[in-house]
C-alpha cells in the first residue's frame, strides 16, 4: 500500500490548496478514505472521510462548510479541496486507508504534505 500527498504549500488566510493523495497497492474503490492533519504542538485530527463511491462524505466541524472532500476512482485519487483557509488550518496533512488483512486490521498513512497559511 502506497498513499502519497502532494498540493500543500504557503497561502494566505482567506485563500484555498487543493490537496491530493494517489493510491496505489490495494483496491481503491473497495475502501473509504480518510484525510488526517497534525498542526505543531497537536495530536492527529481527523478532518473529513469518504466512503468508498464517494456518496457519503463527513466533516470535522472545524472545516465544515469550508472543506470538500473527494475521490476519483478512476485515477485511485482522493481531493481535499480547502477553501477560507485559517491559520488554524496550519498543519501536515495526511491522507490514510484502512485495510482488513488476514493478520488484522491496518492503518496505512502518507507521508504527509505541509499546509502553512500566513499572510
Amino acid at each position: 500500500v502506497q498513499l502519497v500527498e502532494s498540493g500543500g504549500g504557503l497561502v494566505q488566510p482567506g485563500g484555498s490548496l487543493r490537496l491530493s493523495c494517489a493510491a496505489s497497492g490495494f483496491t481503491f474503490s473497495n475502501y473509504a478514505m480518510r484525510w488526517y492533519r497534525q498542526g505543531p504542538g497537536k495530536e492527529r485530527e481527523l478532518v473529513a472521510t469518504i466512503n468508498n463511491t464517494g456518496g457519503i462524505t463527513n466533516y470535522a466541524d472545524s472545516v465544515k462548510g469550508r472543506f470538500t472532500i473527494s475521490r476519483d476512482n478512476a485515477e485511485n485519487t482522493v481531493y481535499l479541496q480547502m477553501s477560507s483557509l485559517k491559520p488554524a488550518d496550519a498543519a501536515v496533512y495526511y491522507c490514510s486507508v484502512v485495510i482488513l488483512t488476514i493478520t488484522g486490521i491496518r492503518h496505512y498513512w502518507g507521508q504527509g504534505t505541509q499546509v502553512t497559511v500566513s499572510s
